[in-house]
């Protein structure tokens, strides 16, 4: 019983979901975020690209 309450106590691991969760939310918004992204990005670019021409 008494390594159970020990397993319980222990909580080195818990930083490792910290940061794995962080990370998948981030990883998230960026995956939501990218196609606003990319439209802008290549608007951009065909608006210099015509101006040098």
């Amino acid at each position: 019983m008494r390594a159970f309450s020990n397993f319980l106590k222990d909580e080195s691991g818990a930083t490792v979901v910290e940061y794995a969760l962080i990370i998948s939310a981030t990883a998230m918004a960026l995956i939501a975020v990218m196609p606003g992204v990319k439209s802008k990005l290549q608007e951009t670019f065909s608006t210099l690209v015509s101006s040098w021409q």
